[in-house]
């Protein structure tokens, strides 16, 4: 028994074929959405590169922009196909194609369900990313001199600036790393050449961070070095007072920023799904509408349209088993190959 079976005059047809083409020219312009979108968040995610540890973060936008464009391509072809779907004439040569049309669309549209979700779901992936990229943008702050790292110090001040985000989890990350460079250091000093002592690594660590963790609404000014050195600072006492520095760290800032770009990319991406499986749906039953016509010559007489021409069950036993025959037709055409040509008679 066929499934959501729906009955079709000459003039339902034509108005189903008529929402359609008008349905996936604006299906044309959601998929240019989803590769601007793509585009956006590649570019963003370009713009802090030196801080990310891998590639894999760029897997979301690439699918966006890779979806976007299957989008545009599938959805103006079948725009033609319902265009031609009221002349009988020019229908006649799509009808051998539009089965196989079907399916790829089908797949596509898992593939773009998939694309939603991983928007919702690599939170993980992008943070542990974030963390290590960071950690190591930290460590070569004050390789102000070395090539390939001078850009450093500039970028993390900017995104600690633009972000009002402090070190990797929060400002006491500046304690743990040497952030001065050893250029401007004055080594005839016995401060700095305690500091040194003092830690196995040999660095000069100090209880500072740079200017950029400052915070500019803070009324007092900025307190960035001897942090924890209550003396050093009048009417100061760094374990009650709220210093004057950003206290979240740049992992969670930028993690925060990423989500909230994704998560709205991903719930774009489902409605653009669900639009999607509803054109396919509508392509389905005019194919099936047209394909019943019981007198093609009289284009007023009724037809049928279904989703599916059996039950679900029916339908995955019938996929189930024609994928089986599938595979023994392959392995038969193996093992003919394997024998190789029989021998001739002596």
């Amino acid at each position: 028994m066929a499934l959501l079976k729906v009955k079709f005059d000459q003039k339902k047809r034509v108005k189903l074929a008529q929402g359609l083409w008008l349905m996936n020219w604006l299906s044309v312009l959601a998929g240019i959405v989803l590769f601007s979108l793509g585009l956006f968040l590649k570019i963003e995610l370009r713009k802090r590169s030196e801080v990310m540890n891998n590639s894999e973060s760029h897997f979301v936008p690439n699918s966006l922009i890779g979806v976007g464009v299957l989008s545009c391509v599938f959805n103006s072809l079948a725009g033609k196909i319902c265009y031609d779907a009221l002349d009988p004439a020019k229908y006649a040569k799509w009808k051998p194609w539009l089965k196989p049309y079907l399916a790829v669309c089908v797949f596509f549209n898992v593939i773009l369900f998939l694309v939603a979700l991983c928007c919702f779901l690599l939170r993980g992936s992008l943070e542990s990313t974030l963390a290590y990229g960071l950690k190591n943008g930290m460590k070569y702050y004050r390789d102000t001199d070395t090539p390939g790292r001078c850009f450093m110090k500039k970028t993390i001040d900017m995104l600690q600036i633009e972000f009002k985000c402090c070190g990797n989890n929060g400002f006491r990350d500046w304690f743990e790393i040497q952030w001065i460079s050893n250029r401007y250091l004055d080594f005839s000093s016995k401060e700095v050449k305690d500091r040194i002592k003092s830690n196995v690594d040999g660095r000069y660590l100090v209880d500072g961070v740079p200017f950029s963790c400052c915070n500019p609404s803070s009324p007092r000014p900025c307190i960035q070095y001897q942090l924890t050195n209550n003396s050093a600072h009048y009417s100061y006492d760094h374990q009650t007072e709220e210093l004057n520095l950003w206290l979240r760290g740049c992992r969670a800032a930028l993690l925060n920023y990423y989500s909230s770009l994704m998560n709205s990319m991903g719930v774009v991406t489902l409605l653009v799904w669900l639009f999607e499986v509803s054109i396919t749906a509508g392509l389905r039953y005019l194919h099936t509408a047209l394909e019943s016509v019981s007198n093609p010559e009289d284009p007023e007489c009724e037809s049928e349209g279904w989703l599916l021409e059996k039950s679900v069950p029916e339908t995955w036993k019938a996929f189930l088993e024609s994928f089986k025959k599938l595979g023994k037709s392959n392995q038969v055409e193996a093992e003919g190959a394997d024998a190789g040509p029989a021998p001739e008679a002596g």
